[in-house]
């Protein structure tokens, strides 16, 4: 896919206004209050920004943190990181490389085989069902 830009306005119009604050505003949604936190069926999870498939039900995993977590991205190219020294920490922020929507941060504490947890916004997500 070629890069997407829009202007603020373009996302404002699309996007809910949690949406807006989480994929514009790098927000972040509670805890175990996203639609995708305990989703169990297969498909592809993808932006809700641009609908790049990002990740695979087959790779998601319970890592009790409250968000949906993935052990690796269906491409490593769907995904682009980015130094997050907020709220007084230093993590890896996740945003979507087709349109820089942020989604979530990676850790380094997840399951083999990559031993990474991407932990993600259900609303920066879209679930394509099998």
């Amino acid at each position: 896919m070629d890069k997407v830009e829009k202007s603020d306005s373009e996302w404002r119009e699309q996007l809910s206004p949690e949406q807006y604050e989480i994929l514009r505003n790098k927000g972040t949604e509670p805890a175990f209050s996203g639609k995708y936190c305990d989703e169990k069926a297969q498909g592809a999870y993808v932006c809700a920004g641009c609908g790049a498939e990002l990740f695979s039900s087959e790779t998601k995993f319970d890592s009790g943190t409250g968000w949906p977590s993935f052990w690796q991205p269906v491409h490593p190219e769907s995904v682009a990181m980015h130094e997050d020294r907020g709220h007084g920490m230093v993590r890896k922020e996740v945003v979507c490389a087709i349109c820089d929507s942020h989604l979530g941060h990676i850790f380094d504490d997840g399951p083999p085989p990559t031993g990474l947890r991407y932990c993600l916004n259900s609303a920066s997500l879209g679930l394509k069902k099998k």
